[in-house]
């Protein structure tokens, strides 16, 4: 069985953005709660992920294009990119 070629949106990254402090940008403003967070491969922005209430990441992701994020969690190597739903470990 042959693995899945790495979509064009992660195999285009030179560089992975970590996240600058350990919570969601949009969740501080409105008082929200967060589970877990990714940040943004294209801007750097950090928000929380689909099982935190906002689902702030999704949503940035959807409204500006933002295609790629990574996981923000002490320990987790992963990258996700939203348009082609695929992952990859690094």
């Amino acid at each position: 069985m042959s693995k899945k070629p790495i979509c064009s949106h992660l195999s285009a990254l030179t560089e992975i953005h970590v996240a600058k402090e350990y919570l969601c940008e949009e969740c501080v403003k409105t008082g929200g709660s967060w589970v877990h967070l990714r940040t943004c491969q294209t801007c750097g922005t950090t928000l929380c992920c689909d099982s935190s209430p906002n689902q702030h990441a999704t949503k940035h992701s959807h409204a500006s294009g933002h295609p790629v994020v990574v996981s923000s969690e002490p320990g987790e190597r992963w990258l996700w990119c939203y348009i082609d739903e695929q992952m990859v470990t690094y």
